[in-house]
């Protein structure tokens, strides 16, 4: 499809289809959709929306990898325009990525921003798409009370607008929310909710990929006993799970029919293949082996396994607390660091993504340290293999990574010295009158801030380490000579290592 061809109901068209394809569970055929047209040539909102189709399709398919480079792609389009639907989609999405990815704090990030986003855009099918896909990250992450809220919203939003009511029952969703009631011990509350999906929502009234949600709360019921209005059956003819986490949702439900039926062994052997998958958390599959003992009378083994449930949601609890706690400190590095740039923002030389001076400004301000015949040492620290943070988690969190070591060095400098972002990875210190003794001191707590911060919560498996290479300063120095001999102070560092 040209960029010429590609317009009005044409690009309407494609847009449904790749829609079309998502609901009907044929991903992998959207992605190749979405390619075609993409290489065709589109005006840029289209070609965002494509890419949020695409970006889409790939968490279906489970291929993360790929999502970083989509995600970039859709950001650097919307540069060029301001639509809230378009941004408020796009950072629901980018949240399940960074959720994916192990990335919670930015993933809460992401939530946010759409949130705001989506407030402000006009009602409709996008906006309630958006809201819609705000809420299943939500449910991912497991905020599961803001997940249910964002679908009420999408659901007001999408009667109001007369659309068709199966796209937005999103089943998935209130099945989540029951099953962490009743990990949390509130059994009878997560009763409750798996027989209000079941009686509310049959084949007709969900959408295709939505099945195994039905089909999961009616199999559910039987293994804590309680007879369903619709039973499984009523779901599983003519359907086919195709994506992973559709089958391996089947094969729990499997598990629980299995302990209904009085074979806690088998239901226990189908676990184990459920946990090998990864698609079921941990305290569900926990949570089964529980009542398949039980039913098996295996009390110990039962009581264990609620133990690793229980131990489970503790632990999601001190990680969240954590992630407040680090929440608070990194906010708190980043106000430092504006009170620091303060002092530079009646001038235009600064870098846009930290706010720091930049390399002109750099110029000056050791041009007036050196004309006014004083010492000093110039530091240039740049972060190690920091193209493995980009290429894994993508272009956004990397920006994140550099605001937050930005944070970092600005929050322990002196009042005095003077921070700047050289470019890339690579920032540079000027210590005034700080010999280089005195500077090594300083560049090995500065280090050590960087290297301990915890980046498991911003770009995890990919460490954030800094090296740094000092020079010194004094009436006459060339600034350029300067900072070619800290860079190979540097370089001899790293290759010490």
């Amino acid at each position: 499809m040209t960029h010429a061809a590609a317009t009005g109901g044409e690009q309407a068209g494609l847009l449904d289809e790749l829609g079309r394809l998502i609901r009907a569970g044929r991903p992998a055929d959207a992605v190749v959709l979405a390619d075609g047209a993409l290489d065709g040539g589109l005006p840029d909102r289209t070609a965002a929306t494509v890419l949020l189709y695409k970006l889409s399709a790939l968490l279906n398919l489970d291929d993360v990898e790929r999502c970083p480079a989509t995600v970039d792609a859709v950001h650097a389009l919307l540069e060029r325009f301001d639509d809230p639907v378009v941004v408020g989609e796009f950072h629901a999405l980018a949240a399940r990525v960074t959720q994916r990815l192990g990335a919670l704090e930015l993933s809460v990030q992401h939530l946010v921003r759409g949130v705001r986003a989506l407030e402000r855009a006009p009602s409709g099918f996008a906006s309630a798409t958006a809201w819609l896909d705000v809420a299943v990250t939500y449910s991912y992450i497991g905020f599961h009370t803001e997940a249910v809220e964002a679908l009420a919203r999408a659901r007001r939003i999408a009667a109001t607008a007369g659309l068709e009511p199966a796209t937005f029952s999103h089943p998935e969703i209130r099945v989540r929310y029951a099953l962490w009631l009743d990990q949390q011990g509130d059994t009878a509350g997560c009763v409750r909710e798996l027989l209000r999906v079941n009686m509310t929502l049959g084949p007709q009234d969900i959408q295709p990929q939505e099945t195994p949600f039905l089909v999961y709360a009616a199999a559910r019921l039987a293994a804590l006993g309680v007879r369903a209005h619709r039973q499984v059956t009523v779901f599983t003819d003519n359907y086919e799970a195709t994506s992973p986490e559709a089958v391996a949702v089947m094969l729990a439900a499997d598990a629980c029919l299995a302990i209904a039926a009085g074979d806690p062994k088998r239901a226990l052997a189908l676990l184990t293949a459920v946990e090998e998958d990864g698609h079921v958390p941990e305290a569900e599959v926990y949570r089964l082996r529980a009542l398949a003992y039980a039913r098996d009378g295996e009390l110990a083994a039962a009581l264990a396994s609620e133990r690793i449930v229980h131990r489970g949601m503790r632990d999601r609890s001190a990680r969240l607390h954590s992630l407040y706690v680090e929440g608070v400190a990194a906010r708190l590095d980043q106000d430092d660091l504006r009170q620091t740039v303060t002092r530079y923002s009646d001038e235009a030389h600064t870098d846009l993504l930290t706010g720091l001076p930049n390399r002109r400004n750099l110029d000056r301000f050791v041009g007036d340290l050196i004309s006014e015949g004083r010492h000093g040492t110039l530091v240039v620290a740049g972060l190690d293999d920091f193209t493995t943070v980009n290429t894994v988690h993508g272009r956004l969190s990397s920006d994140e990574v550099l605001r937050q070591v930005a944070a970092i060095l600005g929050r322990l400098l002196r009042g005095s010295d003077f921070l700047a972002r050289y470019g890339g990875d690579e920032f540079v210190i000027v210590l005034p009158d700080t010999p280089l003794a005195a500077a090594s001191d300083v560049t090995g707590r500065l280090a050590a801030a960087v290297n301990s911060f915890d980046w498991a919560i911003l770009v995890p498996g990919t460490p954030v380490t800094v090296t740094m290479g000092l020079a010194e300063l004094s009436p006459g120095t060339d600034m350029v000579a300067a900072f070619q001999a800290a860079e190979q102070a540097r370089s001899r560092r790293k290759a010490g290592r």
